[in-house]
């Protein structure tokens, strides 16, 4: 029997630590007809799995547990389901609430059984199904001490580990500072009833854990999180890890001509800063693969002398998702001992104005030489990475890079908020992310790089531009292109996150504010490479 989780008074913590834990999930082999701690003193809550007949209008399919739950209840759940039009779709709950006797009747035929009864509708059983139903799990039973469900207990490997991914997902709540704000904290323990493994609910954690830390950090408001701060993070964490680290603050950026990520972060009170952590296996092959990730960290983003409007700035905090992304897939892949070696690349800066900011036409001459007209000190994001990937580049000898950040409005406009643009020149590498998405649900869509649209980045006064001259659209290509002129012949994939990075409402395992995409698209990647070796 899983042992009983403890409620015990939270601590007085920093608000916005993201040195969190994951809400507990264990395991317990059996059926629910010979459950023994079944029982109201040992479990609040049961959720029961319900799925679609299979022809439309065929009604409801009980699935494992519903018919051990009816002999040990007494009640006929399937019926109640469909007298209230309850249609099993996927992520779709119906909460019973068992009544108790009056003291002066006989005993129900559940007296003693936990009260509380959710059926949990699996839709088609595909895989994002299980992970919205254990979204669903998460969302029902927040506040509870142990839960107990049978709703993966006789699926595939892929399917429980969806299902716990999607609980752990829909269990996280965003780091307050209110003082006085109720908060509804995950149930202290989920039992997974059945023949589960126990590598799905590792993997499933390990995948939860590093968007738990994407969200942790976007959600950290900016007058806190500057880039000293992220870096000081992120340096804690890996040495924490065992991992590597090299940071090259601003007067180390300046002497070491990165004129992209200083020119950017000059006009802030807070210095940039770049920060790279690296991940090398254990008795790693000669000739393990390298991959690098860079990931834009742009702290808090007011366009610089291109100011952006009001309300263009309230979700600007949002701007180092990027980094935050790169950071959290390389301390997962660590944790997963991995054969690859993996680097992940912060550039960091707040891009503000002021006496010092930059301007429209200076010219920049990057890392690795390159010089750049800024056409718009608002398209900042590309220089930073810029800037970043050359340096990777030359530093690390990458025989794959991928770089992510939430760098064009026209990739939102042209995707919307779910799904994020992907550019690449290397088939294999788009082929392997796409391959991820589908696995992970982030979804991405391959935009083209359209060779013609590279001279529109050209200049007057030197080779490039930051923004084409002109305004004809492709805003998501045209940076993209500009990125390109940094990435020599290394394969490489742009992963653009501007929609997908943050959500207004919450949906599913997609929590409103900081989403947390792409921590888990990258590690399906890397896994994904790691096992074409």
């Amino acid at each position: 029997m899983p042992r009983t989780p403890a409620r015990t008074a939270a601590p007085v913590v920093d608000p916005w630590s993201v040195d969190r834990d994951l809400p507990e999930v264990v395991v317990a082999a059996g059926r629910l007809a010979e459950c023994t701690f079944l029982t109201q003193d040992e479990v609040e809550v049961v959720v029961l799995p319900v799925a679609p007949g299979p022809e439309e209008g065929d009604g409801l399919e009980p699935r494992h547990g519903m018919i051990d739950a009816a002999l040990r209840y007494g009640v006929d759940f399937s019926e109640l389901a469909e007298r209230a039009s309850f249609d099993g779709a996927a992520g779709e709950t119906l909460v019973v609430d068992l009544p108790r006797a009056h003291r002066s009747a006989d005993a129900l035929p559940w007296a003693g059984l936990p009260e509380r009864v959710v059926l949990l509708g699996l839709g088609r059983s595909r895989v994002e199904d299980f992970r919205r139903a254990g979204a669903a799990i998460a969302r029902e039973t927040r506040g509870v001490g142990r839960v107990l469900t049978t709703a993966s207990g006789t699926d595939t490997f892929e399917d429980q580990r969806a299902l716990v991914e999607g609980y752990l997902l829909g269990a996280y709540r965003a780091p307050t500072a209110a003082t006085g704000a109720p908060r509804t904290d995950p149930a202290a323990q989920l039992v997974l009833l059945g023949d589960h493994a126990q590598r799905a609910i590792d993997e499933a954690a390990r995948a939860a854990r590093a968007a738990w830390l994407v969200r942790d950090l976007t959600t950290v408001p900016s007058n806190v999180k500057n880039p000293g701060w992220v870096a000081d993070v992120a340096e804690r964490l890996a040495h924490a890890a065992g991992l590597a680290v090299t940071r090259l603050d601003g007067p180390a950026l300046a002497a070491g001509g990165f004129g992209g990520l200083t020119a950017v972060g000059q006009g802030s009170a807070s210095e940039p800063t770049l920060v790279a952590v690296t991940y090398t296996p254990e008795d790693a092959p000669a000739d393990a693969r390298r991959v690098v990730l860079v990931g834009k960290g742009i702290t808090y983003d007011t366009g610089g002398i291109d100011i952006k409007p009001r309300t263009s700035m309230v979700t600007m905090k949002n701007d180092m998702s990027g980094a935050a992304v790169v950071l959290a897939t390389v301390l997962a892949a660590a944790e997963a001992r991995l054969p690859l070696h993996v680097t992940a690349v912060l550039p960091l800066a707040e891009n503000h104005f002021g006496a010092s900011s930059y301007r429209r036409a200076d010219v920049l001459t990057m890392v690795d030489g390159t010089r750049v007209e800024v056409g718009n000190t608002d398209a900042e994001g590309r220089l930073v990475l810029a800037d970043g990937i050359a340096w990777a580049r030359s530093t690390f000898s990458p025989d794959a890079l991928i770089d992510v950040a939430t760098l064009t409005g026209a990739a939102a406009v042209a995707l919307g908020p779910r799904t994020a643009a992907l550019l690449a020149t290397d088939d294999a590498l788009a082929t392997m992310i796409e391959q991820s998405a589908r696995t992970t649900g982030e979804a991405v869509w391959r935009l083209p790089l359209v060779d013609e649209y590279d001279e529109r980045l050209g200049s007057t006064v030197t080779e490039l531009r930051n923004v084409p001259a002109d305004e004809r659209g492709g805003g998501a290509i045209t940076a993209a292109l500009f990125l390109r002129r940094f990435v020599g012949d290394v394969p490489w994939a742009h992963v653009d996150i501007a929609g997908p990075a943050h959500a207004d409402k919450a949906s599913h395992e997609v929590p409103a504010g900081a989403t947390g995409f792409g921590a888990r698209l990258l590690l399906s990647t890397l896994e994904g490479l790691a096992a074409r070796d």
